[in-house]
């Protein structure tokens, strides 16, 4: 796999790369439809620049939870080189749903503080912007080698990923089939957008459906670096507390219409 691009004698990773283009791409996206719907595109932008915040934050918290056994280590600490080391392991990485969720507080934060209204509006089009956004990260995961499939004997084999456990094993292209799902799911929800169902409800759809895909997905997943509580990765727990959520959400909602009408 491709690993880190050189560009002008710097390194740079090629999954940062993949991930700015994603960004670009949703961003881009966001602006130009939230015109398209006669939204305030101001808002949309802060929104968006205060869930990025939220984003980074939140992918690196729940990145320690999945090395809560690594903890102990931080008693260990003595001096600037081994506190950067040690907690650089402990809460270096990002993970999606951490981003997910961390995005979702700060934008709401944002709109809450700047009153948006209808938010609904703005939220149907992120709930199509994430999967377009995704979709280029699990790209940049399959170009840089991380977030590696089991072993699969008609699989790929890495041979430049930073994380040795990937390399020089024939493994199945998880990232790629999660990123042509987040596709589907990004054209999926843009119909939906453009024929006006579920009008206001389009992330809880989002949530949902990606929950029961990234449920099945994790099953292929060959890395460790994601936790494992009670036989299932933290993203599956977290996957089933969302579309709980989201089932129950989506029975008050049913229930409150039917006492309205």
């Amino acid at each position: 796999m491709i690993g880190n691009i050189v560009i002008f004698g710097r390194e740079i990773s090629s999954y940062g790369i993949m991930a700015l283009i994603g960004a670009l791409a949703a961003g881009a996206f966001c602006y130009l439809m939230a015109k398209r719907k006669k939204l305030n595109e101001v808002n949309m932008v802060f929104i968006l620049l205060f869930a990025v915040i939220g984003v980074f934050i939140g992918g690196h918290i729940v990145y320690a939870l999945t090395n809560i056994p690594y903890f102990y280590l931080i008693g260990h600490i003595h001096d600037w080189d081994s506190f950067v080391t040690i907690m650089g392991g402990i809460f270096g990485g990002q993970v999606f749903y951490g981003g997910l969720l961390g995005g979702i507080a700060a934008g709401a934060i944002a709109a809450k503080v700047m009153k948006v209204k209808p938010l609904g509006g703005y939220t149907d089009i992120l709930a199509c912007a994430v999967p377009l956004f995704h979709c280029f990260g699990r790209i940049g995961c399959f170009v840089g080698g991380c977030c590696y499939g089991v072993e699969w004997e008609h699989g790929i084999t890495f041979h430049n990923s930073m994380l040795e456990s990937a390399n020089g094993v024939p493994r199945f292209p998880v990232q790629l089939v999660e990123a042509g799902f987040n596709l589907l799911l990004f054209f999926f929800l843009l119909w939906m957008l453009q024929k006006g169902r579920m009008k206001h409800y389009l992330f809880f759809l989002y949530l949902a459906i990606y929950a029961v895909g990234r449920f099945i997905l994790e099953f292929f997943r060959g890395d460790t670096y994601r936790g494992i509580w009670f036989g299932v990765s933290t993203s599956q727990i977290i996957s089933i507390l969302i579309l709980l959520f989201c089932l129950v959400f989506g029975v008050y909602q049913l229930i409150r219409r039917k006492r309205m009408k």
